[in-house]
């Protein structure tokens, strides 16, 4: 006996396997993973740091503070005023309440302006700070 024509093709139909769950499962996580990163934030400029034979790499750095030769200030790409620091690291805390103030001051930046930035990174309810060096 033969089995009807239209019974084998509906046996090829029902073993297909349905890839949907599968593609859903993937982007959640993608999404997840995208979400839950802790992206690499930078000051904006490149800095000649001076070298320190203690110097220690700090692993959550996420508020970075960029001094220049000149006194120019630097945070996320963006030049700003010494009296704006407060206010944009306070807002950057807000974002990251874990984070914590690393200031990349240059080898001839005066210490007037790395003493005001970390002033104002304290009166922003920040006392995690600490000045960047290169290893010796």
């Amino acid at each position: 006996m033969r089995a009807p024509l239209g019974s084998l093709f509906q046996d090829d139909e029902a073993e297909e396997i349905n890839m949907t769950p599968m593609l859903d499962v993937v982007f959640i996580m993608l999404i997840f993973f995208i979400v839950t990163a802790s992206f690499v934030k930078e000051s904006g400029i490149d800095v000649n740091r001076p070298e320190a034979a203690t110097a220690v790499k700090k692993e959550r750095a996420n508020i970075l503070v960029a001094i220049s030769d000149q006194g120019e200030i630097w945070i996320n790409k963006r030049q700003i005023d010494v009296r704006a620091v407060q206010a944009n690291i306070e807002r950057l805390k807000a974002e990251n309440p874990q984070g914590s103030v690393v200031i990349q001051a240059d080898k001839k930046a005066t210490t007037d302006t790395l003493i005001k930035v970390m002033d104002a990174a304290r009166a922003a309810g920040v006392f995690d700070v600490s000045i960047a060096a290169q290893e010796a």
